[in-house]
């Protein structure tokens, strides 16, 4: 299992639009894509950040979201974020969520 893991800068008092975006665009172009598992958000107010996390069957789907999907997000998300996200992608090492153990990694 491979994560992307995305970080963005917030405009002030956005959250609500945030989670309504997310919620309501995001979660459904994310589910559209194949090897696409699972999708959090962490939200840091004082920093007016968010990371967003999306989990992926292999590193090649995350890539093919990467090269179609992601501008649909981006462009979902544009009126609460400012600048470019960062993105970075991960192998999943271990997780109570997934049930994975240290040692599967891709």
């Amino acid at each position: 299992m491979v994560g992307r893991q995305v970080t963005m800068k917030l405009k002030p008092d956005v959250i609500t639009e945030l989670l309504r975006i997310s919620n309501n665009e995001v979660i459904s172009i994310l589910r559209s894509q194949k090897g696409f598992r699972d999708e959090t958000t962490f939200v840091a107010t004082e920093r007016a950040e968010a990371v967003a996390n999306s989990f992926w069957d292999t590193q090649e789907d995350a890539e093919a979201y990467g090269q179609t999907g992601y501008a649909q997000v981006l462009m979902a998300l544009a009126p609460v974020i400012e600048g470019t996200p960062t993105v970075k992608t991960f192998n999943l090492a271990s997780s109570t969520f997934h049930g994975s153990v240290a040692g599967k990694l891709s």
